[in-house]
């Protein structure tokens, strides 16, 4: 039974694998069209219109099929009226063979100009709808291979809820947006200009009468639209915050609760939903008012028109049929305005939602590997140069003058108080930071001139607190590589010690464990990253604080687990609990950024410096911590 469902999942991975492969690369890359030029000034609006000309510029030969077949399909529109004109006059004059010629004519053509609707139709909403949906995929996938390529450094600086927002609501905003300017705007405009084109055709009077008063639309078109801008603006950064906020409560949550503050945290939210809500009343407002004032000067407009087509037909200047016909017309440009006007505020919301997604697109806080080296290799050789590191904001150095030279194999750990700048070095060899001043070389190489992804191959970080995904323990192990063999997935599977609690599990490995390895316990998902890092068969291991937040029988499993990832690897360790790192070849002690101390754990123990004070201090506390928990527990009893 159990055969079956391995081979099962085996199955349904091969198949994932190839819809990724299948999926892989058909998604556009829109970032270079946000990039701006000299035509928009720094810090100026315009992105939005740069992104558009360039966008068109880019789908031109679908957008240009696009508007052909709007064309074709939209023509019964346009002949329509001009054919009923045409039969209403010929209804007004004697019967005759001629008569009866032109009406059959008519009819015919009305007939072949409205069945071809359908194909047309067909064809239009295929190409317009694929240019929309691959735009909308583009969007996304920018956004995400942005979010990819920008700095850790970026991403402690911006609030998470902040990127969900601008990921789920903007980018939807710019769907909106560009529906609106493919089906909507453009299309609307051409059914004004061949309104316009007919009207003048038939009688320059009457289309003059159309320019003297459809303007009027265009002019309270400019009144609302700063205030319209205005306002979506005020809403968006609202939205942000309130998004910001959310996901930070959801953060707090084990600590709300913990301490009762639920009704506190209620308070605060409901204060950034009841400023959010004021802000969507104010756009709501504004909206409303113009679409009313809209409506009236419209109907206003098309009563106008009527009375001064009439008075035209009674003078004898035009036919009965014209009145109809110039109605039709009149409508049809007043309509395509009223629509384009109406979109307006869509068009203020989706440029707004454009200008934030450039804060992302155009970071330029990247991580650049084009034309780096490439490794194809790794030995793990690593060499400090008198590197310094300090925030870009921060006025004081975290790391100060740091020298050591590491051989392949050779496993180092790094003590130190915290904020003496030890996560900071880890940080460096991974490249997450690049240092201000020295230098850091991996097997010779200055790590600024590595291709980053290309070296972080050869490299696995097991962090202090677990990262898992929703998703099977199996899946969490072998994230991001392909072809694994299940029997590699067992055998580090068993050198983390998972086999300890994997066997008692209802699918083993392919148990589902929750977001965020919820299921698991706290050493648990700790040997679950721990199989993660080995299945890579890394060169340089890193271990930053990897048992601190276990209790003694978590950190003695994990503890075993270490002991076989460490083997003929270059390994730091950052370490908690000092006599965790008894069988480290050397120890580094940090104080300030600065190494003050560095040997074997007994000549430095022997030396009765830095390292023993901060030792002795350690196992006081540990002991105290210990003593304390005994008490509690006792007294638990005792009651």
């Amino acid at each position: 039974m159990s055969e079956t469902k391995s081979s099962e999942a085996k199955k349904q991975r091969a198949a994932e694998g190839k819809r990724y492969k299948r999926s892989d690369n058909v998604i556009p890359d829109f970032e270079h069209l946000f990039d701006e030029d000299g035509s928009v000034p720094k810090g100026k609006r315009g992105k939005g219109s740069l992104f558009y000309r360039r966008l068109l510029q880019k789908n031109k030969g679908g957008f240009s099929l696009s508007l052909l077949f709007f064309v074709l399909k939209n023509l019964p529109a346009w002949v329509l009226p001009v054919i009923t004109a045409a039969i209403i006059d010929l209804a007004s004059t004697q019967w005759s063979g001629e008569s009866l010629k032109w009406l059959i004519v008519y009819s015919a053509i009305l007939v072949v100009v409205l069945v071809q609707n359908i194909p047309t139709h067909v064809i239009y909403s295929r190409i317009t709808d694929r240019m929309l949906r691959q735009t909308g995929a583009g969007m996304r996938g920018s956004v995400i291979r942005k979010l990819q390529h920008l700095s850790i450094t970026y991403h402690k600086e911006i609030e998470t809820g902040r990127l969900q927002s601008k990921f789920l609501k903007d980018i939807e905003s710019v769907d909106a947006l560009n529906t609106n300017l493919i089906k909507v705007l453009i299309p609307n405009i051409i059914v004004a200009l061949v309104s316009v084109g007919i009207s003048l055709y038939n009688s320059w009077m009457v289309t003059l009468f159309f320019f003297v008063i459809i303007p009027a639309n265009i002019l309270l078109t400019q009144f609302f639209r700063k205030r319209m801008r205005k306002k979506n603006h005020l809403y968006r950064l609202e939205n942000e915050h309130v998004s910001a906020r959310f996901t930070t409560m959801l953060g707090m949550l084990p600590v709300t609760k913990a301490h009762g503050l639920e009704n506190i945290e209620i308070a605060l939210c409901e204060r950034n939903i009841r400023k959010l809500t004021e802000r969507g009343l104010d756009v709501d407002r504004t909206v409303s008012y113009f679409g009313s004032a809209l409506w009236v000067v419209a109907n206003l407009m098309s009563v106008a028109c009527l009375i001064f087509c009439a008075v035209f037909a009674m003078l004898g200047w035009i036919t009965p049929g014209d009145i109809v016909l110039y109605q039709s017309m009149f409508s049809s440009i007043n309509g395509a305005v009223q629509t384009i006007v109406n979109v307006l505020p869509t068009f203020a919301v989706g440029f707004e939602a454009i200008d934030s997604l450039s804060e992302i697109l155009l970071s330029k806080d990247v991580e650049d590997s084009e034309g780096k080296c490439k490794l194809t290799a790794l030995e793990g050789n690593v060499r400090f140069e008198h590197v310094s590191y300090k925030y870009p904001n921060g006025a004081a150095y975290v790391v100060e003058d740091f020298s050591l030279s590491v051989q392949k194999g050779e496993c180092i750990a790094v003590v130190g108080a915290s904020g003496s700048g030890k996560s900071t070095l880890m940080n460096l060899i991974i490249g997450f930071l690049k240092p201000t001043d020295g230098m850091l070389y991996i097997d010779g190489h200055a790590i600024t001139q590595l291709s980053l992804p290309d070296y972080r191959h050869f490299i696995s970080v097991v962090p202090q607190n677990s990262i898992l995904f929703a998703g099977t323990i199996r899946q969490n192990i072998v994230y991001g590589l392909e072809g694994v063999d299940d029997a590699a997935v067992e055998r580090v599977a068993e050198m983390a010690n998972l086999n300890e609690f994997v066997k008692d599990l209802p699918e083993g490995l392919d148990t589902f464990i929750g977001e965020g390895g919820g299921k698991l316990s706290g050493g648990q998902k700790q040997r679950v990253t721990i199989a993660r890092a080995l299945i890579r068969d890394p060169r340089i291991l890193i271990l930053d604080e990897a048992t601190s937040a276990l209790d003694n029988i978590s950190e003695y499993q994990v503890q075993k687990a270490i002991a076989g990832l460490i083997k003929g690897r270059t390994t730091f360790i950052v370490a908690h609990r000092l006599s965790t790192i008894r069988d480290a070849d050397r120890i580094v002690v940090m104080e300030a950024g600065r190494c003050v101390e560095l040997g074997s754990y007994a000549e430095l123990m022997e030396k009765k410096g830095a390292f023993y004070k901060l030792k002795c201090l350690n196992d006081m506390n540990f002991k105290r911590a210990e003593e304390a928990l005994g008490a509690e527990s006792g007294a638990d009893g005792s009651a």
